[in-house]
């Protein structure tokens, strides 16, 4: 209440403002706020059903894959995570994963790069969170450490994806597991004990992510990043036990999982990203995969995360529409109780719909499309003819 000195009457004048004032993280005032891209009525597309993973529920089998955005400080999510992350939830999501976030500074692919090294960085987190959750959506975030792609541009820059060299003030050594280069940047062969560092640095991180909220979490192993490094013959050339056949090249993943498992929740899901294949002869296949996925299963890992490639330089990919979909179908083929994710240029209901019904995969993956749109569930409906409801504030657009 306000007293409005200007009025001759001298009554009280309540500003309007304070009539429509509301808190959408308590859901306090609009009941149906939480209901975009939940389906309704007969004939539900599968790609508009529920999948209940572990204790996370998703209210369709639509996910946002995780893409840097190199618009971070110091690893400080900030507004434009908020309006960015929260735009796919607003446009009905089932699941909405954050961006490959560092487990310490080194791991970071560029000096713009998420981060999760430090109790500081749970704060924006948990904001983001909560807007997503108001929202009706699950969050996930993917963490991971850059190995020997670290240390580089963003990508968008005109010299982007360029090694910095330690002595650039925005630089710093890169590591691996053994000292082969992926273009320019040659890194420091890890130590036994530096290898335990950043498992530790695994391990913390996920505690921060359960502090900030996350619905699920992903280990990053994929696209020539560290644990693909370890995991590739092409990039480990060790002849300890981090080195040598699949069980030692592994190892590191495997130490990585026990640590995350140890802090996070067993009725929380857990996924794991790999490159299925590495696009070269010699490099890590699709039966490597298949083999490593049975085993991590085992240790308690509920996803896998089906891309490819970005661990050699010299890769040539066959690349077209839905290009990536028959190695996850492999992998479901070989593991049917395991949840299989699937990504890879595509764009259109239907093409989403015919690769969950046909079993190729559990969840569609899309990363560029929403880019595009950030409200793709809404295309995908009017395009499957399928009810589902929008935010309400949207109602109209229906």
């Amino acid at each position: 209440m306000v007293n409005d000195t200007n009025n001759t009457n001298n009554t009280t004048v309540t500003p309007i403002i304070d009539e429509y004032k509301f808190d959408i993280y308590s859901q306090n005032t609009l009941k149906g706020f939480v209901s975009a891209g939940s389906a309704h009525g007969e004939n539900v597309p599968l790609l508009f059903k529920p999948l209940k993973i572990k204790d996370m529920e998703l209210k369709n089998r639509i996910v946002v894959s995780p893409m840097c955005q190199y618009s971070s400080q110091d690893g400080f999510m900030n507004d434009w995570h908020l309006a960015h992350l929260s735009s796919f939830a607003r446009g009905g999501a089932g699941l909405v994963i954050f961006e490959a976030t560092a487990v310490n500074p080194e791991g970071r692919i560029s000096y713009a790069d998420s981060g999760l090294w430090k109790d500081d960085h749970i704060a924006p987190l948990k904001r983001i969170n909560n807007l997503i959750h108001s929202l009706g959506s699950k969050s996930g975030i993917q963490i991971g450490h850059a190995g020997r792609k670290a240390s580089s541009t963003p990508v968008f820059l005109e010299n982007g994806r360029a090694h910095l060299d330690k002595s650039h003030k925005d630089g710093w050594e890169v590591v691996g597991p053994s000292p082969v280069a992926f273009s320019a940047n040659v890194p420091h062969e890890l130590t036994v004990d530096e290898i335990q560092k950043i498992v530790e640095d695994f391990r913390l991180a996920a505690i921060r992510a359960l502090k900030a909220g996350f619905d699920f979490l992903e280990i990053h192993g994929a696209h020539g990043y560290l644990v693909n490094n370890f995991l590739s013959p092409v990039s480990n050339k060790r002849t300890d036990a981090y080195g040598g056949d699949l069980q030692g090249r592994s190892r590191f993943l495997f130490e990585v999982i026990k640590a995350v498992r140890s802090v996070w929740p067993t009725e929380k899901p857990l996924g794991v990203r790999l490159s299925c294949i590495e696009w070269v002869s010699d490099g890590w296949s699709i039966e490597d995969t298949v083999e490593l996925s049975k085993i991590i299963k085992n240790m308690d890992i509920d996803l896998i995360d089906c891309s490819t490639g970005g661990n050699v330089a010299s890769q040539k990919i066959e690349m077209g529409p839905l290009y990536q979909v028959p190695f996850a179908e492999r992998v479901k083929k070989e593991i049917p109780d395991i949840i299989v994710g699937t990504v890879g240029l595509i764009n259109t209901g239907t093409e989403a719909e015919s690769i969950l019904q046909s079993g190729k995969a559990d969840l569609v993956m899309l990363g560029r499309a929403f880019l595009r749109n950030p409200h793709w569930p809404y295309a995908a409906a009017k395009e499957l003819n399928a009810n589902i409801d929008f935010a309400i504030q949207y109602t109209f657009a229906k």
